[in-house]
């Protein structure tokens, strides 16, 4: 895994993202999955992109990191964009059969499928590996502060947050490791049909549940042994300072919006 960019696992660098501040990259992506939905043309969708490659140069992690990382996910994607190929009507028919059909308005809108796909998960990829989770989680505190007034849990969902993120890498881990010990027993999970290699999954998908809960109770345990309490406020050891580097962010940001806009009223 040290040689792959996954969700959750953050990768040190001295970068000018990694110096930002975690509240700002975080409302970036989130605005950015937004944006994401209103390219709905060939410009649009080639500026989004560009932007994409930029804040990936900038986080100074290889693409090739970026593309082992992802991959896994490309079957999801796929599927995904054959079901609305076969299924989506409108424009010219080029192929047809009984309830399935391959028309032009299809296709574009399955290259637009992968596309913001591809997008979604690549920039939530860039907050994660240029963002610790103990980051991310003050950054979604810190927004989510207003919520107090209505008494919504803003702390415990932080640290739910913080721990989920956290156990990602552990999780993926503990797959590779159950999968190859299968793999010394004779277990082929290259080999049959779609229902086939399912069906394989099972002794792996047992252990790891019961590995994750016995993780689960330790963890919960360790918190309690350290007199963790929920309800109670908690100081920081680090906070979390806005700086002029984050204003001319944010700014870029604004830059970037104003053109994807001028680009979709326009063309």
């Amino acid at each position: 895994m040290g040689n792959k960019v996954i969700f959750g696992i953050y990768v040190p660098t001295n970068s000018i993202i990694h110096r930002l501040d975690p509240r700002l990259k975080f409302m970036v992506c989130f605005w950015y999955v937004i944006l994401v939905f209103f390219a709905n043309s060939v410009l649009t969708n080639i500026w989004l992109g560009l932007v994409l490659l930029i804040f990936m140069r900038l986080s100074k992690v290889s693409t090739k990191m970026y593309w082992s990382g992802i991959k896994p996910l490309m079957w999801v994607i796929i599927v995904t964009a054959l079901v609305q190929l076969f299924f989506s009507a409108g424009g010219h028919t080029y192929w047809q059969w009984h309830f399935l059909s391959i028309t032009s308005a299809g296709i574009v809108q399955s290259i637009y499928l992968i596309l913001r796909f591809a997008y979604i998960i690549t920039i939530s990829t860039v907050l994660t590996v240029t963002t610790t989770t103990l980051q991310l989680a003050d950054a979604i505190e810190h927004l989510m502060k207003p919520l107090k007034y209505i008494k919504v849990p803003v702390n415990q969902i932080a640290m739910m947050l913080s721990i989920a993120l956290r156990f990602i890498p552990t999780i993926m881990s503990e797959v590779q490791t159950i999968m190859n010990a299968q793999r010394a027993r004779g277990m082929d999970f290259s080999q049959g049909n779609l229902f086939q290699r399912a069906k394989k999954l099972v002794p792996v998908m047992i252990p790891l549940f019961v590995s994750s809960f016995k993780r689960a109770e330790e963890l919960a345990i360790a918190m309690e042994a350290r007199g963790y309490d929920p309800n109670r406020e908690r100081t920081k050891y680090r906070v979390l300072t806005w700086q002029s580097r984050d204003t001319y962010a944010l700014l870029l940001v604004v830059l970037i919006s104003i053109i994807l806009f001028a680009l979709k009223i326009v063309f």
